[in-house]
Formats: C-alpha cells, sequence, structure tokens
C-alpha cells in the first residue's frame, strides 16, 4: 500500500520543517515547496493526499492557491487545510469562501493539525462516498455553513456531472451571490432564521433553489439594486441607506446561468445551468 502524500507550501524554513516532522509521523510522504507558484505547480503536476498551505507567501497568496485549486477538476479533490498567522474572522471567512477545509491559526499545536488533517480528510471521503444524483436540501444559518456547502456543491457537481471548470465556477458564483442575498436581504441577517437550499441532479443540467424566511420582495422593483437597463443608477441610492458597496447580485448571476426566476412572494429564487448529457459508451459491433 503506497503512503500518502502531503504538499506543504510555507515559506517559512522552520515552519516548513516542523510541518514536515508532524505529518511524517502519522506515515505521510512530504513534498515541500516555499512558495505559491510552486505550490501550485506541484499540485497540478501530482496532485497530494493533503495539502497544508500558509497564507501568507512571497509572490501569491494562499487564497489565490487555494482558489485556484478549487476551480479545476483535476484539483479539487485535494483536502486542503490553512495554516497561517491571520487571527482575524474575515480571513478565516474568506479561507472558507475559496475552499478551505481546515483553517487552523499559528502557534498551533500538533494535535491541532492532526484534527484538522482528520477532518479535511474525512471531507474527501464524504464527498466521494456520497455520489447520489437526485435531490439534495440543506439549512443553514450562518455565513460560514453557507461558504462550506457552496464548496461542496461545487466538488460533487465535477463528481457528478460533464460541467467544465468555467461552467462548473458560473454556478458557484450565482450560488454565492443569491445565498448571501438570502441571507442579507431575505433574513436580514437574522441568526435564528435559516436559508434553505436544494439542488437538483437531472441528465442534462443542474437546478438551485435558495429560499429565505423572510417577507420576500419585487425583483423588478429594487431601487438598491443594479438593473439590466441602469447599472449603476443605484450606488447612490446604496450610500443615502447605509448599505455596502454592491447590489449586482441578481443582474450578476442571470449574466451566469440558463434560467433564473423568482416565486411569486419573492423569497425564493430557481436557477438552472444546461450541460450536454454525458455520452454513453456503445456496445461492441464487431
Amino acid at each position: 500500500m503506497m503512503a500518502r502524500a502531503v504538499l506543504i507550501v510555507e515559506d517559512d524554513e522552520d515552519q516548513n520543517e516542523m510541518l514536515a516532522q508532524i505529518v511524517g509521523r502519522r506515515g505521510f510522504d512530504v513534498v515541500q515547496t516555499y512558495n505559491g507558484k510552486d505550490g501550485v505547480d506541484s499540485a497540478r503536476t501530482h496532485p497530494p493526499d493533503l495539502l497544508l498551505l500558509d497564507l501568507m507567501l512571497p509572490d501569491i497568496n494562499g487564497f489565490e492557491v487555494c482558489e485556484s485549486l478549487r476551480a479545476s477538476r483535476d484539483t479539487n479533490l485535494i483536502p486542503i487545510v490553512m495554516a497561517t498567522q491571520l487571527t482575524d474572522s474575515n480571513h478565516r471567512l474568506r479561507g472558507f469562501r475559496v475552499g478551505a477545509n481546515a483553517y487552523v491559526v499559528k502557534p498551533y499545536t500538533r494535535e491541532q493539525i492532526y484534527e484538522a488533517i482528520d477532518d479535511a480528510l474525512a471531507w474527501k471521503e464524504e464527498i466521494t462516498r456520497g455520489q447520489v444524483e437526485g435531490e439534495i436540501s440543506f439549512d443553514i444559518s450562518s455565513e460560514l455553513e453557507f461558504l462550506v456547502e457552496v464548496n461542496d456543491l461545487l466538488s460533487r457537481l465535477f463528481l457528478l456531472t460533464p460541467l467544465d471548470d468555467t461552467s462548473a465556477g458560473q454556478i458557484r458564483r450565482a450560488l454565492l451571490e443569491m445565498g448571501q442575498n438570502a441571507i442579507e436581504w431575505g433574513n436580514k441577517n437574522q441568526v435564528d432564521k435559516l436559508v434553505k437550499i436544494t439542488y437538483r441532479l437531472h441528465p442534462d443540467r443542474v437546478t438551485l433553489i435558495i429560499r429565505d424566511q423572510g417577507g420576500g420582495f419585487n425583483p423588478k422593483n429594487l431601487p438598491h439594486a443594479a438593473s439590466e437597463d441602469s447599472p449603476v443608477e443605484h450606488v447612490p441610492i446604496r450610500e443615502v441607506l447605509g448599505l455596502r458597496e454592491g447590489g449586482f447580485g441578481i443582474l450578476i448571476s442571470r449574466g451566469l446561468v440558463d434560467e433564473m426566476h423568482y416565486n411569486e412572494p419573492g423569497n425564493e429564487v430557481t436557477i438552472v445551468k444546461r450541460f450536454a448529457p454525458r455520452r454513453t459508451k456503445q456496445p461492441d459491433q464487431n
């Protein structure tokens, strides 16, 4: 039985060597790199069983490394543990947004690294074991839960559909936009209210349904959101209302998917992305 391989991307030589010793005790074969480009190149050439990733690298940062690997069918299923000095909650959220499976803050203990590794490896096992076509639903109550589920969905789409990297990335972006709208607009960031997300896999398309528990709204009459007729007219309105920069989610999402429509109350949106069905292998005629 071949030993599992771990790729370490860490520019600090002492930290890199310490991580190598820690994972080596778990029987991993270790590959050590010291910048983001070499890490990406190594992961694409020889995908490891696990990636330990620093965020503050001398060239491209760890967020970009993670996002790049998650966006490709060939490297999407690599379990990724971020090990970093960045302790801010926004950095942690960003890590999960781009696809991290675990986030460990320095100075970490050996036990913390082992726990993060186990969680990341368990994620891959669950994703690959759960290849069930049909309908899957889940409820979310926080932005972190939402980000984790979005990246799990992307991995399942790569496993279960012939979607190319670009199309899979488009439906992920649309789900991020519309899910964030449901959390912010629909539920008004109330943690006691859930957002329900359902996705259905068909032979030629994937359907996503996002439903919040808010009172709904008229998507055709949103002064604080961009419209096709006047994409930037809403910007000063958002400033007056004290809203963050943005308001482009609905407009962006419509351009990323094949179908998008709201229910009558305006608290449920359905988006559809189509793809060419996989060809079935023809029997040998000889």
